[in-house]
């Protein structure tokens, strides 16, 4: 095996240490499936690694083995990384995936279409480094479902103007031919959407093979289940990588304002001619964001997630040593006025 064919590069080979580079291909409860230029190895991870290092391999990650034994001893620094805030009350962050160069956001053109979801999508493939692109699956449904394709196409560009948009339909393979062209030899690219939009069909169309397990939407809401429970990455025809996440219910941010911002380049221009330099954009008079006419529904999901991520910082944000001088005794003080016996 070739690690090139993986994704090495000069980013990865800089790192290089003592030991057996490899890439994380699969990860289960702890142990991690690893290409490495010997073949695949069935790796856990070292104590020392497991205690001190702040990196926990995922998916995607060139990690360092140990000679002479299947143990991760190292993570290395990643180019990318895809992470989203851990759907539970505690604030940390969870890595969906690393190394991912290409993000296909997927959506079906079904009852999962929701552009304010496509949204927070965009926001979470800006703060990766990923490159995004929206696939809209199912297309062949758009004439039984009332659907203006074009029209839908040019909806969802204009959410982000410059990403593509690629409208297919995985079981009739039209349109996905345009995917290999979108990722170069020794790229990554993942799949990420919700559960039920058709993820695992178009990773077994491009592969030519039934390697991932699907499952018929229920009629009603077009919701599927998870039929993908694991990240898996898998090599491509035509030297690339491609990674099937599971399907997200939640999709909470762990980013920042700036990249939320930058998501949203038609606000973040308009925000520049407003008259208060801290405008809310909810009302305030002189506000050029309230005065353009945008989608009402647009500027309230960019409101929305710009008060999810200040509220993320603040309980992320480290506190304040506390002083270890030990406390000195307050004395207690009268609550009577001071008397100035002088006069």
């Amino acid at each position: 095996m070739i690690l090139e064919q993986f994704g090495w590069n000069g980013y990865f080979e800089a790192q290089a240490c003592a030991g057996i580079p490899g890439r994380v291909a699969s990860a289960n409860h702890g142990r991690f499936l690893v290409w490495t230029a010997n073949g695949e190895v069935d790796a856990s991870v070292s104590g020392l690694l497991r205690r001190s290092s702040p990196l926990w391999p995922a998916v995607g990650d060139w990690v360092v083995l140990r000679e002479g034994a299947d143990v991760i001893v190292k993570v290395l620094e990643r180019k990318t990384k895809l992470s989203r805030k851990q759907p539970e009350r505690e604030v940390r962050e969870q890595v969906l995936a690393a190394n991912v160069d290409v993000l296909f956001i997927v959506s079906g053109l079904d009852r999962d279409y929701n552009e304010r979801r496509i949204e927070r999508f965009l926001v979470i493939a800006r703060e990766s480094g990923a490159r995004p692109v929206v696939l809209l699956n199912k297309s062949d449904l758009a004439d039984e479902l009332g659907l203006d394709l074009a029209a839908v196409v040019a909806r969802t560009a204009a959410l982000s103007p410059g990403t593509r948009v690629v409208p297919l339909s995985a079981l009739s393979d039209h349109g996905l031919d345009a995917l290999p062209e979108l990722v170069a030899p020794g790229e990554t690219a993942a799949l990420i959407g919700s559960s039920g939009v058709g993820k695992s069909t178009i990773l077994n169309r491009l592969l030519g093979d039934e390697r991932q397990r699907t499952n018929a939407v229920r009629a009603w809401d077009s919701r599927g289940r998870h039929t993908t429970t694991t990240r898996e990455l898998f090599t491509m025809p035509g030297g690339w990588l491609l990674m099937d996440l599971p399907g997200l219910r939640e999709v909470q941010l762990w980013a920042t304002t700036e990249d939320l911002a930058d998501s949203f380049d038609d606000i973040k221009e308009l925000a520049g001619a407003c008259r208060f330099r801290d405008c809310a954009h909810t009302g305030e008079p002189g506000c050029a964001v309230g005065a353009a006419g945008l989608d009402p529904a647009r500027l309230a999901n960019y409101l929305k997630m710009q008060g999810e991520l200040a509220n993320l910082k603040q309980k992320i944000a480290p506190r304040p040593a506390r002083d270890n001088q030990p406390k000195r005794k307050m004395t207690k003080r009268s609550s009577r006025p001071h008397l100035n016996h002088d006069s």
